[in-house]
């Protein structure tokens, strides 16, 4: 049994990649799961604790920083984000893929420690989508949206580093795209 893929996808807040992930995980045919993060932000409605994030302190979270606890850690917009070693190593050596949603900053320290992973940049055609997106949640003031559109504007320029990049104005072809790449990771792993 080989080791399974490790799949990473960035994009800006609004960019739909809980979205994507939570229908991905659902395809039939392939052995993948989400890597539960950490972070320090406080729960939104309907968030459960370790199914969505594990929601620490900031006390507990540089306690495992400084164990050495995380594969990539970040602080943004006030709050730390990061993927715990435990949620990604164990479930790849036993052959079941994992998917990191993750932002630019955690993408780039990942691919220092891991060569094979795949990483897919999400976005919309444009910011208006975005702010549109983000409005709708009822979950940030207007200073906070146009922090995200600032920083959505910076992610966006790095969408070219990434090994491929899924344009997210309709669900069903963004998923269409995700599932070319995705597919073939397993097939690979399955024939080797």
């Amino acid at each position: 049994m080989g080791r399974g893929p490790l799949i990473i996808l960035s994009g800006p807040s609004g960019s739909g990649k809980s979205t994507i992930v939570d229908r991905l995980l659902r395809e039939d045919g392939w052995n993948l799961r989400l890597s539960v993060s950490a972070t320090t932000r406080n729960a939104r409605p309907g968030e459960e604790e370790g199914k969505h994030y594990h929601f620490w302190t900031r006390e507990r979270f540089l306690q495992e920083v400084a164990r050495g606890a995380f594969l990539e850690w970040a602080e943004v917009h006030g709050n730390c984000y990061g993927t715990l070693r435990q949620e990604v190593d164990p479930f790849r050596d036993q052959g079941i893929g994992v998917i990191l949603d993750i932002d630019v900053k955690g993408w780039e320290q990942v691919r220092a420690n891991a060569a094979d992973a795949v990483s897919v940049f999400l976005k919309t055609s444009n910011m208006d989508v975005y702010r549109e997106r983000l409005v709708r949640r009822r979950t940030e003031s207007e200073e906070a949206i146009q922090r995200r559109l600032a920083a959505a504007r910076a992610e966006e320029a790095r969408a070219g580093e990434y090994d491929y990049i899924v344009i997210n104005d309709d669900l069903e072809t963004a998923l269409t795209h995700m599932r070319r790449i995705v597919g073939p990771l397993f097939e690979r792993k399955s024939h080797a």
